[in-house]
Parts: structure tokens; C-alpha cells; sequence
């Protein structure tokens, strides 16, 4: 195997290749720039050693790994610059630097119009992925659109205002676009911190907005509305319970109680102090330590319940392996614990707190219809108007070819006694739900009964308006079954079944309908428009193994109910003829 060394080895290459080898180890960082690029398949065919192995250069934790050449034996030396026909690249003394990426670079004026249109294609399916609203926001700001960027931050958050990320990066844009010493720019944040914590602050991994909220108004030296903001934060069952403890602790004890406390505390607590005994000689400053003891010890309890709180949650959120939105399933363990989270909260919990581990929930399990069902069914014992707005992001968004809620938002509508045209978000049929009988909802029960528009009215509508043949026939067998029954009007009823044949002449649930509703009428008035059905499907486009079930069905109607012989006769001959047919196709070719 011929060797690769750089000096003259087993079949060393001369002198030329160690001074082209010397030259490169004398200027590494040139190196790149004769070869850039590597590729994969270079130096490994046919059993060569690879030319450029990746050799990592001594440098610690930041050393890069560089490809260093070694030199195959049957590469030539360098010939001596008398004997060169051309002469070698000379390496520039500035390498100019690679263009920006994507990341970084402005996308171009003319391409935020298609860049807008994808983006809002995508969260009309997706609205709980918080990274591309960022995504969304960053571009939009990039471009010079701050107030486009702020929209869509907003939009972001009234579909996902649990997402810790987003309301951060909200105020942090902010921050960076506001000027800190306008009065109003501090009253916004402030007013955009106070939406983010009503909204997510009762989450259990809220903690890194409630420290940023604390941090910011430090940073404005309103040292009350810190002490404010414990005390709403440390009766919070939060993953960082504990911390935030320490840091309240040291909040008080490294300042004055004046700068902390309100007045109205202040005096209470320096009141309640001066009803004790006090030592004779008190030191200087022991006061100001009694009111920081005071604060402290006040507040030990209400910290001490909200540790037992955590304690009874600390297993469930344990079990919450992906609290965020993915359109991969979930494991059956994370079913089972946010089954069992959210009855433990049913039980035990308040109302504020159900309704934020139900938004939790749904953000995880956005996908699976149970906990939809779920949410809107104690919401339905609530507030009508929060059931609603569930069961239009379930139908709309999540879940638009799950056809059961749908049927469970038109059963509440209906209950609620709401029309479809005046149902706010009424439900509707999702514009990629596909169009087949098995999954649309039965037009009586879709409907509220309620509505000014009769059911004939509206299955006729919504047979004219289906383009699909198998719908539409769908839609004619109920409104046949409709005329029938309701109306009490047998040729009317016929005349929508015969029309629907027309336009679908191979649907056999048509004929079968046709078929039952003629033999369900008087038999002695109607059995030429039985037979005639039966003759139409016989002689259709059907395939043999319905034809056969019809010609069974005939000879046993001309059996029970035919007032001719012949006819029975005749119809049992055909079926005869039918059943060899059938066999015939059936039976496999001889061989030979």
C-alpha cells in the first residue's frame, strides 16, 4: 500500500513535498483558502487514503478542527519554478469575509409580501409555534416594520399568551425600541409586564418572567413595587419557589424598610412594635432589624403553604416531558399524567388555576380530541362565551377533520338556542376537511332546529352546492328520508332519489333507498314503480355482486307480494343467469 507521509518515507516524495509542507505549517491560515471545501467523496474510492483528515490544532477549548494534508506517494513533487508552465496561486493577503447568513441578513422589500402570506398560511394551522412568531417578529423588524413587528407580536400572543418566550422577546423588543426616558415608554412595558404575568404568571415554569419583571422595576429604583411583586410571587406555586424566597430575603435585608415597604405598612409594623417590651438600651438600627424580622416572619407562612402547594404538583410536572406544541405524538405516560393533572386540579384546585393548566394541556396536546372535550365541558358549566372560543380554536385550527366536535360545537349551539346565522364563530366546514359521507356530520343533528331555515331547505342547499357525487347523494338520501317522513309526500321523496340517480347512476345506496321506500308504500298500488326499480339497477353500471343482491331481493318481492307468475318466473331465470355469470368470472382458467 503506498504510503502517505510528508518526508521521504517508504516511497517518499522528495524534497518538495517537504518544503511545500513546511510552507503550509508556516501559514496555517492560509490554508483554507487554497481548499476550501472538501469533498465527501475525495480521497475514498478504491481504497485511497483519504487527503485531507481532519487534524485538531492545539489551542484548548476553543481549538478548530482544520483538515491537514498528507500527501499520497504517487502525487509528484513540486517541479522548480524554471520548469513550471504556469506559475502557482499567489494567496492574497486579505481574505474577504463570507456574505451573511439568512440569520443575519435583511431579506429583501420585495420578497416580505410572499415571506407575510407563508408565514400566515402557516399559523392558520399552527398558531402554538411560538419560535416562528419570533421568527416572524425578527423579519418584520429586520425589514425596518417596527410597527409591523409589534402586530405580530400581539397576534402571537392572543394565540399563545402562555408562551414565556414570546412575552420576553416581546418586551425585549420593547425595551430596545422604546426610549427608557419617555414616561410613557415606561408605563407601556410596565403595562406589558402586567398583561404577561395576569396571563402566564400562574404557570408552574413561569418563574423566568416573574425574575424579569422583579429585575426591570429594581432597575427603575422602585424598590415598593418589588416588595409588591413578592408578595403576589411568593404565594405562587412556582417551580422556583425557593428561590424567589431567597431572593425576597435579601431584598429586605439589604434595604432600608422605608424604600421597601409602604407607609401605611411601615407605620402598622412600627406600631405593632411599639406595643412590645423593648430593652433598655436598644443599639442603633435594632429598629430597622425588628421591622425587616417582622417582614420576613409575616410572610414565612404564606411561603410555607405555598410549598406544601408545589409539593402536591411537583410529581405531575415532573411527568410533563414536552410542555410545548409538536405535530409528533405523544407518549402514553404524558397522556395518562396530564389526564391525571388536570382531575387532580378538577378536584382540589381554583377555577384561575384550571383554566391555566387547561390552556397548558392543550398547547401539548393541541392534537388529541379528548382534552378539547374536556376543557369545553366544564366550561360549558361556566361561561358560555370561553366554551365557545375553545370549541372555534379546536374546529378551526387543531382539529378540522375530527367531525365529532364539530358535532359537539353544533349540539351546544343548539342547546344554547343559537341559528346558524346568528351563532358567533358558528361552526362550519373546514376548507381542507375532505368531502365524504363517513366524516360529515349529519345535516339535522349539524344544524340548530332552532333555525328560521327548514331542514328540507338547507339539505337542498347543501346538495346543490357539493360537487362531489358521493355527498351529494348523501345529502339526497337524507332529504328524501326527510320528504318521506315528514312531509308524508311519496313523489316528491321519489323525484329527489331519481334525480340523484341521474347525476350518481352507480351509487347502490341510492337504488337500495329507492328500493325500500318503494316496497315501505302500498304494495298493490306500487309494485310497477318497484319493479321498475328493480329493472334500473339491474341494468346499471353496479358491479355483479350487487346486481345479484338486487335480483335476489326481486324474486323474493315477486314472491311475497307479485301479482303474476310469469313475472316470477321470468325474474327467477334472470337471477339464474346472474349467479352463472358470476361464477364464471369467479372460477380460475384451466391449464393446458
Amino acid at each position: 500500500m503506498a504510503g502517505v507521509g510528508v518526508g521521504k518515507g517508504e516511497n517518499g516524495g522528495g524534497n518538495g513535498e517537504r518544503e511545500w509542507w513546511e510552507r503550509e505549517r508556516a501559514h496555517p491560515k492560509d490554508f483554507p483558502a487554497l481548499f476550501p471545501t472538501r469533498p465527501r467523496h475525495y480521497g475514498a474510492v478504491r481504497g485511497r487514503p483519504t487527503v485531507f483528515p481532519t487534524l485538531r490544532r492545539s489551542g484548548g477549548a476553543g481549538a478548530v478542527s482544520r483538515p491537514c494534508p498528507t500527501v499520497p506517494a504517487h502525487i509528484p513533487p513540486f517541479p522548480p519554478a524554471s520548469h513550471r508552465s504556469h506559475p502557482l496561486p499567489t494567496i492574497p493577503a486579505h481574505i474577504p469575509p463570507f456574505p451573511p447568513t439568512s440569520r443575519h441578513s435583511r431579506l429583501p422589500q420585495n420578497h416580505l409580501p410572499a415571506a407575510r402570506k407563508a408565514f400566515d398560511a402557516f399559523f392558520s394551522r399552527y398558531p402554538y409555534c411560538y419560535g416562528y412568531w419570533k421568527k416572524y417578529a425578527d423579519m418584520e423588524r429586520r425589514g425596518g416594520c417596527a410597527r409591523r413587528a409589534e402586530q405580530v407580536f400581539e397576534r402571537g400572543l392572543q394565540s399563545i399568551p402562555l408562551s414565556m418566550d414570546l412575552w420576553i422577546h416581546y418586551i425585549s423588543f420593547l425595551q430596545s425600541t422604546l426610549d427608557p426616558g419617555d414616561p410613557e415608554s415606561v408605563q407601556k412595558i410596565r403595562g406589558v409586564f402586567e398583561a404577561a404575568v395576569a396571563a402566564a404568571g400562574m404557570d408552574f415554569r413561569s418563574d423566568r418572567l416573574w425574575e424579569l419583571y422583579v429585575e426591570w422595576e429594581r432597575a427603575q429604583g422602585e424598590l415598593r413595587a418589588v416588595t409588591a411583586l413578592f408578595d403576589r410571587l411568593l404565594s405562587m406555586p412556582t417551580q422556583l419557589y425557593s428561590h424567589h424566597w431567597e431572593r425576597f430575603k435579601e431584598h429586605v435585608l439589604h434595604n432600608p424598610p422605608r424604600d421597601i415597604l409602604t407607609p401605611e405598612e411601615l407605620l402598622w409594623l412600627r406600631s405593632k412594635l411599639a406595643a412590645e417590651p423593648l430593652p433598655k438600651e436598644p443599639e442603633p438600627g435594632a429598629a430597622e432589624e425588628q421591622i425587616r424580622e417582622l417582614v420576613i416572619s409575616m410572610r414565612q407562612q404564606i411561603h410555607a403553604q405555598n410549598e406544601a402547594e408545589v409539593g402536591k404538583r411537583w410529581n405531575f410536572e415532573e411527568g410533563i416531558k414536552r410542555p410545548y406544541f409538536h405535530v409528533k405524538p405523544l407518549e402514553r405516560a404524558q397522556l395518562r399524567n396530564w389526564r391525571d393533572y388536570l382531575d387532580y386540579e378538577l378536584a382540589a384546585g381554583s377555577h384561575e388555576r384550571i383554566i391555566v393548566l387547561f390552556e397548558r394541556c392543550v398547547i401539548a396536546c393541541a392534537l388529541y380530541e379528548e382534552f378539547w372535550v374536556k376543557y369545553t365541558r366544564y366550561l360549558e358549566r361556566h361561561t358560555v362565551a370561553g366554551a365557545r372560543s375553545v370549541f372555534q380554536r379546536a374546529c378551526g385550527y387543531h382539529l378540522p377533520r375530527k367531525p365529532n366536535i364539530h358535532l359537539l360545537w353544533a349540539a351546544f349551539e343548539e342547546k344554547q338556542g343559537e341559528s346558524p346565522e346568528t351563532a358567533p364563530n358558528r361552526p362550519e366546514t373546514h376548507p381542507e376537511t375532505p368531502k365524504t359521507p363517513q366524516n360529515t356530520p349529519k345535516a339535522p343533528q349539524n344544524v340548530p332546529k332552532c333555525s328560521q331555515n327548514t331542514p328540507e331547505a338547507l339539505l337542498r342547499e347543501a346538495a346543490a352546492s357539493t360537487p362531489a357525487p358521493p355527498l351529494a347523494s348523501f345529502y339526497a338520501v337524507k332529504l328524501a328520508r326527510q320528504v318521506l317522513k315528514v312531509q308524508k309526500n311519496l313523489i316528491k321523496a321519489r323525484k329527489v332519489l331519481v334525480e340523484a340517480l341521474d347525476r350518481d347512476p352507480e351509487n347502490a345506496r341510492l337504488y337500495a333507498n329507492l328500493l325500500e321506500m318503494e316496497c315501505g308504500a302500498d304494495v298493490r298500488q306500487n309494485e310497477g314503480n318497484a319493479m321498475s326499480c328493480f329493472e334500473r339497477a339491474l341494468r346499471s353500471g353496479l358491479p355483479d355482486e350487487a346486481k345479484v343482491v338486487f335480483s335476489q331481493r326481486r324474486v323474493e318481492f315477486l314472491e311475497d307480494f307479485g301479482s303474476s307468475i310469469h313475472s316470477l318466473l321470468t325474474a327467477y331465470d334472470e337471477h339464474q343467469k346472474f349467479l352463472k355469470q358470476r361464477a364464471a368470472r369467479k372460477r380460475p382458467p384451466e391449464n393446458g
